[in-house]
Order: structure tokens, then C-alpha cells, then sequence
């Protein structure tokens, strides 16, 4: 693993707006990119910054106290992340997530969540609004993130043993604390709860059994994450991939499973309810089961960076545009050409290569998750 990483402003360096294919008819309205995959979903981070240390996203010997986050005047304020998302509605999107980073570190994040819950999708319905969190603040913040309109919350849990949950945020938090939030949630009514657990072989996947015993019968929705490859930070190695099939035989050798279809178009994950009515689990297969020929997300970061793949290498820069002047219809047009040029598949691609090979050396530095959520 690398000692240092590059600021994310020097990484993965977006594309001057300039640069993105512009036709004389402004591209407006319903999209689909090269391979026919329309925008549906919308993600976006609104900080760089996260309060754990998780070696998978952010491992502590590279975002330690000299790493360079992004400078306050860099992030696009509240009224330019409601305008942004406003215009990729009027594209389809019908779905907006907030990430980060840790979205609860941005300072009055509620008052950006009742901005976006005023917005409708193209037919007029209200947008799925939800934000995924690691859970430490959700005591202090779930009720008032619902009373401005949030709707759904997920929370990143990696093991329910406080040993096991402390080696991973790598800052010393209690599990206790993360389940009280889960809590403080589910008292607010933010739900249905959905609770993310990324499974690194050796490491927790001890875990995998007591999670699903303790959220059985919940109503929280427990969803298994293989370990990808996100990023150059994180020293992703195959054989710490346990893959999503494993995880479910695991299960269903003490909790029977039957599978359920996909609640929506371009799921990332494929659920599965417990045969005794218990609830369902989900996993998620990026990297032994590639989902990319259905993957309706675009990314915004928290400078106004917008990411066409979770694996990208660059991004396209819209901030210009905001603080230069331009009308609505500029703005769509080059968010439209941008999705209209895309055509990612990096999770096939990879599949397609040696698994025991691991990702191209040579490849292109690709961008961190802690900057453009998962």
C-alpha cells in the first residue's frame, strides 16, 4: 500500500467542461449513454471528510492529520448542489443519495435536505431522497433530517463484536454507539433502515452470521458488500474477496433463504427474504457478478465533479459553469452530452481479465470513494 495519496484535487483531475462534446442541439430531457443505460439515479457527496478511518475507503496512513481536504470555498454550496439536482431531474433522475465522506459532518446538512426534498421528478412525484451515513451522529441528527424531508437512511455496519468494529473504523468508536443511531433512526421514521456491511476475508467475516441474527425481524434490510477495488489507497487484493455467493450459502445453512426479484430497474443488489417471514438481506456482487450493463448512476462530488462510474478516473468539471454564468439550459445540455459520451463497465472489464491478477498496474489512477461516495 502506498505511504502517501495524492489531494484529491490532483487526482483523478476532471475534464474542463470545455473539453466534453457539445452538439448545436443542446442535449434536454430523457438520456441514455452508449451502452442504452438512461439516468435514474443521482449521488452525491457533499464532503470529502469522514470521523473513521475504515481501511477500506479511508486507511489511516494515508488520510492522516498532513493529508490536503478540500478547502470550504472549493465545495458547491447548498443552493448550487439544489440547482444541480434540480436540472438532473428534469434528465429522469428519480433517485438522490448523499454521501461523502461522512455526509453528517457537513454543517447543517439538514437545511440542504429540505432544499432537495421540495424537488419532483419530470412526472411530478416526489424524488427518493436518502442518505448513507456511518451512523456516529444519527443520535443527535435522525430526527431533524426527518422533520426536512429525508426519507431513508443507510448505515455502514462492519461486525456487531466491539473489538472487531473498533479494528476496522480504526478510530477506537463503539458499536453501541452506531446502534443507537440505528435506533434514533428507526424512532424518527426513517425507514424502511437499511444497514451495509462490507465483508473483508480475513478480517470479519466472522460477522456475517451475528449481524444476520440480530437484524432478523427488525425491519432493517441487511445488505452484503463484497470488498472492491475502489480507489488506490486501500491495498485491494482478491484474496480478501469473499464473494456474495458464499455469503448467502452461509446464511441460508441456519436462516433458509428464497430469492425475491429486484424491487427496481438497475438494483445494485439481489435480495433475498428468509423462508420464515424474518425480512430479507441483499448483496452486493461488483466484483464476481458485474452489474455495470444496467448501472443508471451518475456521481457528484462535493467541487462539483461529475462522475459517470464508481471506478472512473476523472471526472467533468461543472463548477465553472455555475460560477461563470451559465443559464439552465447550458448546464443541462452539458450534463446530457457527458452521460451521452458515457461508457463505463470497469467492473466487467475486470471480470473479464485473471481475477488472481488483480487490477491493471498501468492503469489510470482511479478516484477515491471517501470523495465521491460509494
Amino acid at each position: 500500500m502506498n505511504s502517501k495519496v495524492i489531494p484529491v484535487s490532483e487526482i483523478g483531475r476532471a475534464r474542463r467542461v470545455a473539453d466534453v462534446p457539445q452538439a448545436r442541439v443542446p442535449a434536454i430531457g430523457h438520456l441514455e449513454d452508449q451502452l442504452g443505460r438512461p439516468l435514474t439515479d443521482l449521488r452525491i457527496s457533499v464532503t470529502d471528510r469522514c470521523n473513521f478511518r475504515c481501511s477500506y475507503c479511508m486507511p489511516k496512513e494515508v488520510f492522516d492529520k498532513d493529508y490536503k481536504y478540500l478547502p470550504h470555498s472549493a465545495l458547491l454550496s447548498f443552493e448550487e448542489i439544489t440547482r444541480l439536482a434540480r436540472l438532473f431531474t428534469a434528465h429522469g433522475v428519480r433517485k438522490i443519495r448523499l454521501t461523502g465522506g461522512e455526509p453528517l459532518l457537513r454543517k447543517n446538512i439538514e437545511v440542504l435536505v429540505e432544499q432537495l426534498a421540495q424537488l419532483r421528478t419530470v412526472d411530478g412525484a416526489p424524488l427518493d431522497l436518502t442518505l448513507t451515513t456511518n451512523g456516529s451522529l444519527l443520535t443527535r441528527k435522525a430526527s431533524a433530517l426527518k422533520v426536512a424531508g429525508l426519507q431513508r437512511v443507510t448505515v455502514s455496519l462492519d461486525g456487531l463484536d466491539d473489538t472487531v468494529f473498533r479494528h476496522m473504523n480504526d478510530v477506537d468508536f463503539p458499536v453501541a454507539d452506531v446502534l443507537a443511531g440505528i435506533d434514533a433512526a428507526h424512532a424518527a421514521g426513517l425507514g424502511p433502515i437499511k444497514v451495509n456491511m462490507v465483508v473483508k476475508r480475513g478480517t470479519n467475516e466472522q460477522e456475517i452470521l451475528p449481524m444476520a441474527r440480530h437484524f432478523r425481524h427488525t425491519g432493517v434490510v441487511l445488505r452484503f458488500i463484497e470488498y472492491m477495488d475502489v480507489g488506490a489507497t486501500n491495498g485491494w487484493r482478491m484474496d480478501e474477496v469473499m464473494p456474495s455467493a458464499e455469503v448467502v450459502a452461509l446464511i441460508a445453512r441456519e436462516f433458509p433463504l428464497r430469492p425475491l426479484e429486484a424491487s427496481a430497474p438497475g438494483e445494485t443488489a439481489q435480495r433475498w427474504a428468509y423462508a420464515d417471514g424474518g425480512g430479507e438481506i441483499g448483496v452486493i456482487s461488483s466484483v464476481t457478478q458485474a452489474f455495470c450493463h444496467d448501472c443508471s448512476r451518475a456521481r457528484l462530488s462535493t467541487e462539483g465533479q461529475l462522475y459517470t462510474c464508481l471506478f472512473a478516473s476523472h471526472g467533468h468539471d461543472l463548477r465553472p459553469l455555475l460560477r461563470g454564468g451559465a443559464d439552465d439550459t447550458q448546464v443541462l445540455s452539458a450534463i446530457g452530452h457527458i452521460w451521452q459520451g458515457r461508457a463505463d463497465r470497469y467492473s466487467e472489464l475486470r471480470a473479464m481479465r485473471d481475477p488472481e491478477q488483480g487490477t491493471d498496474a498501468g492503469a489510470a489512477r482511479r478516484v477515491e470513494m471517501s470523495y465521491i461516495g460509494g
